[in-house]
């Protein structure tokens, strides 16, 4: 374990490819930041390490499997090996609509729908279980790495077992995301915690957009940008319960506001994973 330069501590999943990468390179030109960075394959994760090394920030790397709600667990209290607070965590991990992981409809090993599972079980179960490290990191952020691209989610077929598209349960799993940080945001004190949601950038150069769309429209330094201001911004202390497109403020699906909505979500979250 390498030994913190700072208390900034930031917890960035999905670090191996993507926008995840790109916040990770320039996160790592900072000497007073401490990353915890996540990945799927133990040799992605030692490609960035060994891409970091020449950088000023301590670099720790982690790995689990986020269709996994055991190995998200596992994730949680290996970061909770590794520091004893967390100053930022980034749900950025996530699966696209279609390609490189398929058109169809995936269960996981626990029953759930792949997209579903990792683009939002997964960050409700690490979040959750990062709370207290995030409260002894305070002031600090949660930021959702989420989309424009919302769907209304099916609370009573959560795992579209019926009329499935890859879009609608992209759409479905970005929108419960959504719904949990303004949920969340409310059980918290700002002043300690804060918890924000953004659509970084429309359809970035990376392998999930390039192999599932087949062209870009935003550079990826838009999607940087954008997510980088919620991380580090002095003028969002304790702004919360927002949702941003790019870096202006805008309105998600109207059913991320409703408190029905947002109280069944968390009631079927805690059903789904044992947490909460």
């Amino acid at each position: 374990m390498s030994e913190p330069t700072s208390d900034r501590v930031v917890v960035l999943t999905g670090a191996t490819d993507g926008l995840g990468r790109a916040l990770a390179l320039r996160l790592a030109a900072d000497p007073g930041t401490r990353l915890v960075l996540h990945g799927r394959s133990e040799r992605r994760l030692d490609v960035l390490r060994a891409e970091l090394a020449a950088q000023p920030a301590a670099i720790d790397t982690v790995r689990a499997d986020l269709g996994e709600l055991a190995q998200v667990r596992r994730l949680a209290d290996d970061v909770a090996a590794l520091t004893d607070h967390v100053t930022v965590l980034v749900n950025n991990a996530g699966v696209g609509a279609g390609e490189p992981d398929g058109t169809g409809r995936h269960l996981t090993v626990d029953g759930n729908e792949l997209r579903f599972a990792v683009n939002y079980l997964a960050p409700f179960v690490l979040t959750q279980r990062l709370l207290p490290l995030l409260d002894a990191g305070a002031p600090a952020r949660v930021v959702h790495v989420a989309s424009i691209g919302q769907s209304p989610i099916d609370l009573a077929d959560p795992t579209l077992a019926h009329g499935y598209d890859g879009w609608r349960a992209y759409g479905q799993s970005k929108l419960a995301l959504i719904t949990y940080g303004l949920a969340l945001a409310k059980r918290l004190d700002p002043a300690r915690i804060t918890v924000n949601s953004l659509h970084p950038a429309t359809y970035m150069p990376t392998k999930m957009v390039l192999q599932s769309v087949g062209h870009s429209i935003d550079s990826l330094d838009v999607g940087v940008d954008a997510t980088l201001r919620l991380i580090l911004d002095p003028a969002l202390a304790g702004v919360t319960g927002r949702f941003y497109n790019r870096a202006v403020e805008a309105q998600a699906h109207p059913d991320a506001y409703r408190e029905d909505v947002q109280q069944a979500l968390w009631e079927l979250s805690v059903r789904l994973t044992g947490e909460g």
